[in-house]
């Protein structure tokens, strides 16, 4: 009888919240029919929907967002991993289409354009001078695969414009930025976002870097915001024992799902180092989580993002979509890394909560980590770990202040390196070619001399960034690295670019130092 009793109560109050919210639906349906038969002036219901929907999501979390039809492919572009265009990496200067680089396979690079060609006109229409827009040249040359652009392009050394008839292509998006040996026996590798086909970039990264020997492994996700939860338990599960649990996600309407390692991992043995920042969300936390709790690997930076929510896309009928939270995710000892998104605006409260880090000098000092005290776990092997916010990491590497400038800060605020460089290259690309023909001529030859460095400052002049004499004494080394860094990325891609510039990166560094001491020994952490 009180079994019939429970079983009654639990349908009533299921039917009760049924119909309530079958009401809700009715009245907004109701309103939005009263306001199109009698409001005073015509009015455009697909917007009045859209700013609902919008307002709804805002009394949510900060994560559930509604993307119309128009932005829906463009939002995907990067997680699917390729778009359809022409290929090339491109940048504006001196109101002229510049190819920076153009994409490899992609059907430009086919073709024999190179870097440091200018686009001039874009099917007959000229494009140069009339103040083209970044926006502008995507719309001209991305479009279906199998349609066609011409384009016109002036090249050095060319007494007339030469004529290029592009068939677009689909262009893949890379998500793993370099894969080099820092020595002999160390490797690093950089991932930029968990894409569709990261696993499969990352998994041919490690291949060839065992190939010439690594041992030990730098994981670099720095500034790495995330992308899809199966490309995440796909990453972690090349380093974790068969069996080991990775993550798991529970909600309010979906039952716990817990997702373990299989017997696949490529590097389950080894030192490992994952870098972080708090750049790095969602999925680079839920990687560098599962590898902490596991005593895996040692986690080095400062303390991640904070992002422990999974959204589901669900399709509208007119097109677009809404990407809603259906759940929380768990580390495997438990913790939601999740930070608090109370208050009126969460959105907004997102943006502060990063300005109250900067400004209660966590970025600068371990011991201003905000720490909840309920929410401590352990790790396998006993360590203690936090939930509540972000992944706090084993070793703290704070924000470089000893090189910093405002007027180092400025210059690259402005992008005056990247534009400087662009010019340089754009002058005298062929006698940097010359010169240095490959990365290891490039890394044992190249100097930055003062010469260069003052073209830099006339340069930044130029921009309207006035000459600081004391700020240049205390960031002459480290602007001499972006220098040399910006250089090599722009002869040989942006895997160089890291080659470089990890030469001087505290962080980097940092984990080296931890790889060749006894830190591995002492934190009891699993690589044998």
């Amino acid at each position: 009888m009180k079994m019939k009793f429970v079983l009654s109560l639990s349908l009533l109050i299921a039917s009760i919240t049924t119909f309530g919210q079958t009401m809700a639906t009715h009245k907004l349906g109701t309103f939005m029919q009263i306001v199109e038969q009698t409001y005073v002036d015509t009015v455009n219901s697909n917007i009045l929907v859209e700013e609902a929907i919008n307002a709804m999501l805002t009394d949510l979390d900060p994560h559930s967002v509604y993307i119309s039809k128009k932005d829906l492919q463009k939002m995907n572009e990067p997680l699917e991993g390729k778009f359809e265009g022409i290929g090339i990496q491109f940048n504006i200067l001196k109101d002229t289409i510049l190819v920076v680089s153009p994409i490899a396979g992609g059907p430009s690079e086919k073709l024999g354009i190179m870097s440091g060609d200018k686009i001039v006109k874009i099917d007959g229409e000229v494009v140069a001078g009339v103040g083209y827009k970044n926006k502008d040249v995507m719309n001209s040359l991305r479009g279906e695969k199998g349609t066609k652009v011409l384009v016109s392009i002036f090249r050095r050394g060319e007494n007339e414009l030469l004529d290029f008839e592009i068939t677009r292509d689909k262009i893949p998006i890379f998500s793993v930025d370099a894969a080099y040996m820092i020595n002999d026996e160390t490797g690093y590798i950089k991932v930029n976002r968990f894409a569709a086909k990261t696993v499969e970039e990352f998994k041919a990264g490690l291949d060839s870097l065992q190939d010439k020997g690594m041992e030990n492994l730098v994981l670099d996700l720095r500034g790495n915001s995330g992308g899809y939860l199966n490309t995440a338990i796909k990453l972690a599960d090349e380093f974790l024992d068969d069996g080991k649990l990775i993550v798991y996600t529970q909600g309010r309407t979906s039952p716990k799902q817990m997702t373990n390692a299989t017997k696949r991992g490529n590097f389950e043995k080894g030192k490992l180092v994952v870098l972080i920042d708090e750049g790095s969300a969602s999925a680079s936390e839920i990687v560098s989580g599962a590898i902490q709790d596991w005593d895996r690997g040692l986690v080095i930076g400062r303390r991640s993002f904070g992002k422990g929510l999974v959204q589901k896309p669900f399709q509208l009928p007119d097109g677009s979509a809404v990407r809603l939270t259906i759940s929380r995710y768990y580390t495997p000892s438990g913790r939601c890394i999740q930070r608090p998104y109370e208050g009126g605006d969460k959105k907004s409260y997102y943006r502060d909560d990063m300005e109250s880090r900067a400004e209660s000098g966590e970025f600068y000092s371990a011991d201003s980590i905000r720490i909840d005290e309920n929410l401590k776990f352990e790790t396998s092997n006993g360590r203690i770990v936090y939930g509540g916010g972000g992944i706090i990491p084993d070793i703290f590497v704070p924000l470089d202040t000893l090189s910093g400038s405002k007027y180092f800060s400025k210059l690259i605020r402005k992008g005056v390196f990247y534009e400087y460089v662009l010019t340089l290259m754009d002058n005298k690309r062929k006698e940097f070619e010359a010169l240095y023909p490959n990365m290891k001529t490039f890394k044992s030859n190249f100097e930055v001399n003062d010469e260069l460095m003052e073209d830099l400052y006339a340069f930044a002049e130029k921009k309207k960034v006035e000459r600081v004499n004391e700020d240049i004494e205390i960031s002459k080394d480290r602007m001499e690295h972006v220098m040399a860094a910006q250089i090599a990325r722009s002869l040989f891609g942006t895997g160089a670019y890291y080659e470089i510039i990890n030469q001087w990166d505290p962080t980097t560094l940092k984990a080296l130092e931890a790889i060749e001491d006894n830190t591995f020994k002492k934190m009891k952490l699993s690589y044998k």
